[in-house]
């Protein structure tokens, strides 16, 4: 009964980090509305392969040392807010659908499924808010006896949820009635999105926090 609490608080919390705004939002919105629902469900897998990441190092016990070492959480923080930059950048240079007259949603270009679960990995591995995240949820329903097979399934279960839950929003954005309404708003939604990762990016490296904070 106390593992069956424990696994629901995880996946409530889960639930609530996944759904908070933030750079996996962003890039889940914009890979899904510019591209296509294969590119959208890729990226959420690539951020439920992030979330295995930071799982397998809390579960070790890697979490506690890069949350006492400024030296490494300032590394991740500025590798982050580097790569979300750069994202914004390239979003933001975009030229949206670059559909030939006459072609329908079918035939837009796309990127690789690779490129779009590397996308994902890296924003959401990359992020030193899901470190900390992580680091505090793990230490709130684990302790030192824990058997290391109850984590795994803990671990198993962050990942599952984070994609689960980017998937479905990149189902309810691919559906054709709603891609429809923003079809011709793709350079703006690049823009926006864009502008979103720069934002995110720039005041993650200009934060004053630090491991301790």
């Amino acid at each position: 009964m106390e593992f069956f609490s424990e696994w629901l608080i995880i996946v409530g919390l889960m639930l609530v980090g996944a759904a908070a705004p933030g750079p996996d939002f962003v890039l889940a919105i914009r890979n899904s509305l510019v591209y296509s629902r294969k590119t959208g469900l890729m990226t959420a897998l690539g951020f439920g392969l992030g979330v295995c990441v930071h799982a397998t190092y809390c579960i070790f016990g890697i979490a506690a040392v890069i949350s006492q070492s400024i030296m490494l959480f300032n590394l991740i923080k500025y590798t982050g807010a580097a790569y979300l930059v750069y994202v914004g950048v390239k979003a933001l240079t975009s030229k949206g659908y670059k559909e030939a007259q006459g072609e329908d949603l079918a035939h837009r270009t796309d990127i690789h499924w690779s490129k779009a679960l590397a996308m994902g990995f890296m924003t959401n591995v990359l992020n030193p808010k899901a470190t900390m995240f992580f680091f505090a949820l793990f230490t709130q329903v684990i302790d030192p006896h824990t058997p290391l097979a109850v984590l795994v399934v803990f671990g198993a279960t962050c990942a599952i949820v984070v994609t689960g839950w980017f998937s479905f929003v990149a189902i309810v954005l691919t559906n054709k009635h709603v891609r429809g309404k923003f079809l011709g708003f793709s350079k703006l939604i690049d823009r926006i999105c864009g502008g979103a990762m720069i934002a995110m990016g720039l005041r993650l490296a200009l934060a004053k926090g630090s491991a301790h904070s």
